[in-house]
């Protein structure tokens, strides 16, 4: 009796794809995306930091300084901006630059190595002072200020020693009144020596070798975006959660038709002259609304308990409000034209919007993510969608800024509109 019941069991979950969908496609589905974001970072690596350089001394020790940097396997250095073809080849960035860079998203740090540093950077004589490097950092991306700061501390113990020695030498030799020709020869043969190991020693650092060592460059960091912003985060997680929870609206919204279909119901609409096209538009228009005032909601609430600065960006948040909705509603349309029950529909709508906001950054952060899974983000909605509500909330962009995320947004939920349009026929009366 007990076999018997355990094989009607399996005949059951045999008939049901949506049940056989969620015991073992969505596992599997999940398991490969954690797996692909989190797995290089369990090998010891970690994604890597784009960070803007600029060396306002131009001496031997800020070049050195530099170079070493650009050597460091979980940095991507830039002196300047990317060369396009066909134009002139940029100027290096300056601290102006720089700064409207990070402040705009191109980069999220910004390394200043300020005019001076050469000269006091290895300074070892009492109450002497050193020249701080700034280091701009947007903290919506928390880690990779912190990560720039290590490096550096790293970068200046590896790439400049020889500049501590010097220095060193320099002032025991002020206060012991001076070294004999045969004493500052040695030392200059030492130095050489040291140099040539050094140049060494950074190959190897590059190939992936190499520890750090904190406190011996004197820093200044500053968040240049959100030092004058309370609960900094609030914005991305109201966008991120926001968006996820529109998309299961919207595909139940829309999974109304395949009631209706099974019902009669749709028949009869039908039969009143109401055409297909005119029907679906309806049903996206319905969604549409509900996810509005769903966002509405979500964002009233952040702004009423978590100080979320939502009234002085109405005219950003509206914008994106009305494309993400219709982009979600018109989600939901199709994914209704495609099913044939209401139970297949429901199991390709979980996979699927868990499946994009795991990689659309709905559920963690994208700029945490490695670089591939940056890029395969971009085909899901959550990401413009998050990237939009961003420059809204956090670069307090103006609304013109918004045009490349509004537009494919707006232009996937028209190409969705059509396609579900497309399938929808076979509601059609022959």
């Amino acid at each position: 009796m007990i076999f018997t019941i355990v094989r009607n069991g399996f005949r059951a979950l045999r008939r049901d794809r949506g049940a056989m969908i969620l015991s073992f496609v969505l596992p599997v589905a999940f398991f490969s995306i954690f797996a692909a974001v989190f797995g290089p970072m369990s090998g010891g690596s970690t994604p890597r930091v784009h960070v803007l350089v600029v060396d306002e001394d131009r001496s031997a020790a800020s070049e050195q300084l530099v170079r070493a940097l650009g050597q460091e396997s979980a940095l991507i250095t830039e002196t300047h901006p990317e060369v396009k073809e066909g134009e002139p080849a940029p100027k290096d960035y300056t601290a102006a630059s720089a700064l409207a860079a990070v402040k705009k998203g191109t980069a999220p740090v910004a390394l200043i190595v300020p005019a001076g540093y050469g000269a006091s950077a290895a300074s070892l004589m009492p109450g002497a002072a050193r020249k701080p490097i700034r280091i701009l950092h947007d903290s919506s991306n928390p880690v990779a200020g912190q990560m720039v700061a290590g490096l550096l501390q790293k970068a200046v113990m590896t790439a400049v020693p020889h500049s501590v020695i010097e220095a060193g030498m320099r002032y025991f030799a002020q206060a012991s009144g001076g070294l004999t020709p045969e004493q500052r020869e040695r030392l200059d043969a030492n130095l050489a020596r040291l140099r040539g190991m050094q140049a060494s020693r950074s190959e190897e650092n590059a190939a992936g070798g190499g520890g750090s060592t904190g406190g011996l460059v004197a820093m200044e960091m500053r968040d240049v975006v959100g030092e004058n912003k309370r609960n900094t985060m609030i914005s991305f997680y109201a966008a991120g959660i926001g968006v996820m929870f529109l998309l299961f609206t919207a595909s139940a919204a829309g999974g109304s038709l395949l009631d209706e279909s099974d019902s009669g119901a749709l028949d009869r609409i039908l039969s009143a002259r109401v055409s297909m096209t005119t029907l679906l538009a309806g049903k996206v228009a319905f969604s549409m609304l509900l996810a509005c005032c769903q966002l509405t909601l979500m964002f009233l609430w952040g702004a009423a308990v978590f100080h979320l600065d939502l009234f002085t960006h109405i005219p950003g948040f509206l914008v994106m409000t009305v494309a993400s909705s219709f982009t979600v509603a018109c989600f939901g349309i199709l994914l209704a034209s495609l099913s044939h029950t209401r139970g297949q529909q429901a199991a390709v709508a979980t996979l699927l919007i868990l499946t994009m906001s795991a990689i659309g950054g709905s559920m963690f952060p994208r700029f945490l993510m490695p670089e591939t899974m940056k890029k395969v983000g971009l085909l899901t909605f959550n990401a413009w969608a998050i990237d939009g509500y961003t420059k809204v909330f956090w670069r307090d962009e103006p609304v013109a800024h918004l045009l490349p995320q509004v537009a494919v947004l707006v232009g996937s939920g028209a190409l969705l509109f059509l396609v579900a349009r497309h399938f929808a026929r076979r509601w059609e009366a022959v």
